[in-house]
């Protein structure tokens, strides 16, 4: 039990120290940031597999954003992982701060599963900052094309460092589409993008597509996407109106089962091609059918007979996991869960240009390393500290009460006092401070002095059967006087129990500390030697992180220090009660029992 509640204690210490840490702000610069929450439970987008590398959609407008703490384009955006150190790679799609909306992709590098608690920073509010946006690092390698279709007018460009961009567009623009803006197609007009290296598709990887449709004629058939080459194609289409996908070139043609559309709205539409096709709607897969992929690539054509509007037509040169399509269909939509944004929180009230902020910012994981082994030493001293100075309060409390009562005792009531041990209590007694946080109350169990007087009196009790008058021999009262002396010396450990942790900490703590600024001075050196940038600015800030260290370990010393000086004071006074009290108690039983009062010896 007493290690359980160190234990416990030693993890609130830590959890508050880690909450400490999590305050840090990436950089003085920026005046505003925010967290967004990434939620994938079932209160957001509920997945069952961690993700890596995924594009996820911010969209930002006037409940969720200060449009005025930014610039006008949105330059000085950035997005940080949660670390608050790793910057991630982004790009505006849109950013609108008159009807205040802005839609930023972010490239995530790990998404966990069934997890509420990952988040990543927005930062904004810094005049000077230049653009930054990277369009193609926004994506991993398995995106082959992309197609925002903000563009107002002239080529769909692709937003992937491949170029796969479409042909001129002839169509009419959807000003107003699923993600931004998007394409509008009355059934006359088709988009064609040029065959590429990139764009060629392999059966060992797969394919998918995705894209966010609405058709605005119930009932059609039409060609969504193509791809020919020879007479090899993929073919993903509605079929009176409902969604199929078809592979011919592979042996016999493949298609899949039609799947039903959600009528007058936005659909999410996905198709996964490896060994098998299968179709998703909105997240959900609803068809699949045995269809194995070519070796191809080609023309693409978009749109054939298609009368509707179409945004955001992804390609990919792998089969994607049905949890992947599931977060981009309902983590893009204008009802999304997934992003959750908290409030914003200003630099003059986080405390980021604190030189303190400034200097936690540049520790290294040496350093980190040495701090964090000294907070264990830190929660571990403050724990001894607090439950010897319960302890030792509560000991000499109950020692003065016993002292009273017991020189009030008068000839023949030697174990007036006496109460048998309690049964159920055979768990703590061995623990100073369990006996006194959850041990008996209504005697004397918390003194010292009563448990040496306890042992004496049970001693004349085994010699006489009871505490008769007897006559007490020098022989017996010698052995009871090292029974008395053998408790005091267990009494005297319980107290001093755990003290050595005490000086360990005051001993161990400035050297643990002086090792991590070594350490820390040998890097930052070594830095700057393989860089050549030898100048304050370089300098400093090295430095001073790594002397974090032998202050973290000299403030884990001083209060061990002042606590281990004050226990051991009190201790040293309760132990000199308890040899007086042998000596007197001792000396009274021969008293007591002396050969003048008679009775049979022992």
């Amino acid at each position: 039990m007493n290690r359980i509640y160190m234990l416990r204690l030693l993890l609130t210490l830590l959890l508050m120290f880690q909450a400490a840490l999590a305050q840090a702000w990436w950089n003085e610069d920026w005046t505003v940031r925010k967290k967004i929450t990434l939620d994938t439970t079932d209160t957001g987008v509920a997945t069952q597999t961690g993700l890596e590398n995924v594009p996820v959609l911010v969209r930002l407008h006037s409940g969720n954003f200060d449009f005025l703490s930014a610039r006008e384009d949105g330059a000085d955006l950035r997005f940080i992982a949660a670390d608050d150190k790793t910057p991630l790679k982004y790009h505006i799609e849109r950013f609108d701060p008159v009807n205040e909306l802005a839609l930023v992709w972010v490239r995530v590098p790990r998404i966990e599963a069934g997890n509420r608690n990952q988040h990543v920073w927005l930062y904004s509010g810094n005049e000077k900052a230049a653009a930054a946006q990277d369009a193609a690092g926004t994506y991993d390698a398995n995106h082959i094309a992309v197609w925002h279709f903000a563009e107002a007018a002239g080529a769909p460009q692709d937003s992937t460092g491949h170029a796969n961009h479409a042909g001129v567009y002839s169509g009419a623009r959807a000003a107003a589409a699923a993600i931004g803006g998007g394409l509008a197609f009355d059934g006359r007009q088709a988009l064609t993008i040029a065959a590429s290296p990139s764009l060629k598709l392999t059966p060992a990887a797969g394919f998918t597509l995705s894209a966010w449709i609405r058709p605005t004629q119930a009932g059609q058939d039409a060609v969504l996407y193509r791809q020919q080459d020879g007479d090899k194609a993929i073919i993903v289409g509605l079929k009176a109106g409902k969604l199929y996908a078809s592979v011919i070139g592979f042996g016999p043609e493949a298609s899949s089962p039609l799947a039903d559309l959600d009528a007058g709205g936005w659909n999410h539409i996905a198709v996964t091609l490896a060994d098998r096709i299968r179709l998703y709607v909105n997240g959900n897969p609803v068809a699949e059918a045995v269809g194995a992929l070519p070796d191809m690539g080609g023309v693409i054509t978009v749109g054939e007979g298609y009368i509707g509007e179409l945004d955001e037509l992804t390609l990919a040169n792998v089969a994607r996991a049905a949890d992947w399509i599931k977060l981009a269909a309902q983590g893009q939509g204008p009802e999304s869960k997934l992003t959750q944004m908290g409030e914003d929180e200003a630099a003059d009230a986080g405390g980021h240009g604190s030189y303190v902020s400034i200097i936690l910012s540049n520790v290294t994981v040496d350093g980190w390393v040495v701090i964090v082994i000294l907070a264990i030493m830190f929660a571990i001293s403050a724990l001894v500290m607090v439950s010897k100075a319960l302890v030792v309060s509560k000991t000499d409390k109950a020692n003065r009460q016993f002292l009273e009562a017991y020189r009030q005792l008068h000839r023949g009531e030697a174990g007036k006092l006496d109460a048998e041990d309690a049964p159920d209590e055979a768990d703590i007694k061995d623990s100073a401070l369990l006996t006194v946080l959850f041990g008996k109350h209504d005697h004397y169990q918390h003194s010292s002095l009563y448990r040496l007087y306890h042992v004496g009196i049970q001693e004349l009790k085994h010699r006489f059967g009871g505490l008769e008058q007897g006559v007490i021999t020098p022989q017996a009262l010698g052995a009871i006087k090292a029974t008395l002396d053998g408790s005091l010396v267990r009494e005297r450990q319980r107290l001093n129990d755990q003290m050595v942790l005490l000086t360990i900490a005051i001993s161990g703590g400035p050297f643990l500390g002086l090792l991590g600024t070594v350490v820390g001075v040998m890097i930052t050196f070594a830095a700057i030697a393989a860089t050549g940038d030898v100048n304050v600015t370089a300098i400093a800030p090295g430095i001073a992180a790594a002397l974090v260290a032998t202050a973290a370990g000299v403030g884990v010393a001083i209060p061990a220090l002042f606590g281990y000086n004050y226990l051991g004071s009190r201790v040293k006074a309760i132990t000199a009660d308890m040899q007086v009290f042998v000596d007197e108690f001792v000396a009274k039983m021969a008293e007591e029992y002396s050969p003048r009062t008679g009775g049979r010896e022992a």
